[in-house]
């Protein structure tokens, strides 16, 4: 049968009266980790990780997720993050932590709050000669710690009861404060070691960031309110940053306040919401929303909210962007124009203080007003014989959003068309632009399905390519009773690669998936199966979705290879053009 949350038997001792844990090393961490919102961890077990593991077990408000492999653990952990705030990943040693590594990066690249607990080699052969199994075969033991420093913002190593409780302590304030991934590594002996420092804590974690510097946020502040006296018809421009700092009240308290036309950049999409009444889209170069890009790039001034300026999110460089326009707000500092920067101040008070008195003007907004002109529908939307289009199979997921689902897009032609979904309130909307790791989304979906089961219903963007490379742990989702709605788009290939640059090696086995989803319910999940070629299977796999709120819904849409958005064709062409820019010659 297929398990759902305590019915899973590694949660089946958990049940019964209220016991007291012993307080030890891995209770210690169980407790902290409650402490902080966390329900789930994603692990996979090892002969390293084993007694760590018993001892989370013990504490009944957590749940073990045990997934196929580690990369799948780790991109879980990263879905399970954008949602709650911090993710758990446990692993063994060096087999299990170096197969994850890649997953914990994107996680670096995103700014996601990410525990990795990796089991350790006895704390006796540290500093011995012995050589140990799933090692490199060196005698030292320190590989995969230093190899966690390159994509972590602090390593820890705790060999003795006595300090656990500092290190881990130490570790998670650091995760929680710099929003990146942190590594412990804890030896198999020391995990159920019980000490008197490692019992429950009776206060919760202090997590206090650090304050302005007064002086330098005044003088920002004066500094952003002269440029802007002078302006015409500036524009907002939110990037990641106001989610990644928790300032999404202060940058909507300064929509409101200046009434100037706003839009996001593409890896921002859904941090704001899209109902407010001056959003006009997305911000992406020459593949931005309609009338978006003449709206920014036309403005005399430009105020940005913790963007992040890359190849991808700037369409290969070719942003018409000037310097002496540009106002940046950035997470500790303001840039301003060419004048210079202003450090040590926070982005949720230079938005406030620049909120209280910035003056409204509503030009670049009225100008957007006069340039828009709606989209119509598709045109192969409504004939139900005729083969199913990416246009037409967006258009019917766009009229499934609610404020009861939440949207995951793969890397890929999703990136472009999921740009275009206009999100109702409450719709969240994740996606992984800037480390763009191809089969991210099957894990990244079982750690936000998780997160949100019993809130949201989740809406997965996966394409054929991208799930070859994770399948596997779809099976974790039927096992735990996932509910969400898995789009398989079977373009036949790595369609976002064809655009970049295109060889054989974009070319991929087709696998009959619908087959694949059932191989792994075994006939003991609850799973809907559905392989669409037409409009009308399309909608017919969609009134099955709407009756079944509680299954693992898995439709594969048959698209032509060379179906693809217009915006991933011009996207594209730049980035390759970017790619293949001959060297700079030297002297």
């Amino acid at each position: 049968m297929a398990y759902a949350g305590d019915e899973h038997p590694c949660t089946s001792i958990l049940k019964g009266p209220e016991k007291k844990l012993p307080q030890n090393v891995g209770t210690f961490l169980a407790h902290r980790l409650v402490q902080l919102g966390v329900t789930d961890y994603f692990a996979v077990p090892g002969d390293y990780n084993l007694v760590l593991l018993d001892q989370l077990l013990l504490d009944k408000r957590l749940r073990m997720i045990n997934c196929c492999n580690e990369l799948n653990a780790g991109y879980a952990a990263d879905g399970y993050a954008r949602v709650r705030g911090l993710g758990v990943l446990v692993v063994t040693f060096t087999v299990g932590g170096l197969s994850a590594i890649n997953a914990v990066a994107g996680a670096y690249s995103d700014d996601l709050p990410l525990l990795v607990v990796s089991g350790a080699p006895n704390s006796n052969d540290f500093g011995t000669e012995r050589i140990l199994h799933h090692t490199i075969g060196h005698s030292n033991f320190d590989q995969q710690l230093q190899c966690f420093k390159q994509v972590c913002c602090h390593t820890a190593t705790i060999m003795n009861a006595e300090t656990a409780s500092s290190k881990i302590d130490t570790a998670i304030s650091t995760c929680m404060r710099e929003r990146k991934p942190v590594y412990i590594e804890v030896c198999c002996n020391i995990a159920a070691i019980e000490h008197f420092s490692c019992s429950l804590p009776r206060s919760t974690m202090c997590l206090v960031g650090l304050p302005s510097n007064s002086h330098n946020l005044e003088m920002a502040v004066e500094a952003i309110l002269s440029m802007l006296d002078s302006a015409v018809k500036p524009v907002l421009v939110a990037g990641r940053g106001p989610s990644i700092c928790n300032a999404e009240k202060e940058f909507l308290a300064l929509a409101d306040a200046c009434g100037y036309a706003w839009a996001s950049t593409p890896d921002a999409k859904g941090k704001m919401p899209e109902t407010h009444s001056h959003y006009i889209g997305t911000y992406w170069g020459a593949v931005s929303s309609p009338s978006v890009c003449e709206t920014v790039e036309a403005a005399d001034f430009y105020i940005f909210v913790g963007p992040r300026f890359n190849d991808y999110t700037t369409t290969g460089y070719s942003l018409l962007l000037q310097d002496h326009k540009m106002i940046e707000i950035r997470e500790r500092e303001v840039v301003i124009g060419t004048l210079g920067a202003f450090h040590c101040i926070n982005m949720p008070d230079v938005l406030e203080a620049v909120a209280k008195r910035i003056k409204k003007n509503e030009a670049s907004f009225e100008n957007y007003q006069r340039m828009f002109v709606p989209l119509a529908a598709p045109l192969q939307v409504n004939h139900p014989e005729m083969k199913l289009t990416t246009n037409a199979m967006f258009y019917h997921i766009q009229r499934m959003l609610s404020s009861d689902t939440a949207i995951l897009a793969e890397t890929g032609d999703s990136w472009f068309n999921g740009q275009k979904l206009k999100l109702p309130e409450g719709c969240s909307y994740e996606f992984q632009m800037q480390f763009g790791s191809i089969g991210w989304s099957v894990g990244a979906s079982l750690g936000m399905a998780c997160a949100l089961k019993g809130q949201k219903r989740l809406i997965s963007l996966i394409g054929d390519g991208s799930f070859q490379v994770t399948a596997q742990d779809v099976s974790t989702m039927i096992r735990f009773g996932m509910n969400n709605v898995i789009f398989l788009i079977n373009n036949d290939g790595y369609a976002i690669e064809v655009e970049i640059h295109d060889g054989p090696y974009n070319n991929i086995k087709m696998w009959n998936y619908c087959a694949v989803v059932e191989a792994f319910s075994n006939g003991a999940g609850n799973v809907f199966t559905k392989k669409v070629h037409t409009e009308g299977d399309l909608l017919d796999a969609l009134e099955v979705v709407q009756q079944r709120p509680d299954s693992l819904c898995f439709i594969e849409c048959i698209l032509a290879r060379d179906d693809c958005s217009r915006e991933l064709l011009e996207w594209g062409a730049r980035v390759a053009a970017a790619n293949s820019r001959p060297p700079t010659k030297l002297g």
